[in-house]
């Protein structure tokens, strides 16, 4: 299998303890960020220190991708 291994989740939730985000750290240390709804928004790469919306754009340096969620 070729997919990384998930290690960790990490829930976003407003304040009225609703869920607005999950954060997945794979095994390489890459992080990804979806929506409520499940939908991709984003990715931080620990090795480039860069972090990329959905279509692959940086965003910025660093993990910046709680800024991603709306």
């Amino acid at each position: 299998n070729t997919r990384s291994r998930i290690m960790a989740n990490q829930i976003l939730r407003d304040s009225m303890g609703r869920k607005i985000g999950e954060i997945s750290t794979d095994s390489s240390g890459k992080k990804t960020i979806r929506d409520g709804l499940g939908r991709k928004q984003g990715v931080y790469d620990p090795k480039s220190n860069t972090t990329r919306d959905a279509l692959g754009h940086k965003v910025g340096t660093g993990d910046l991708l709680a800024s991603l969620i709306r």
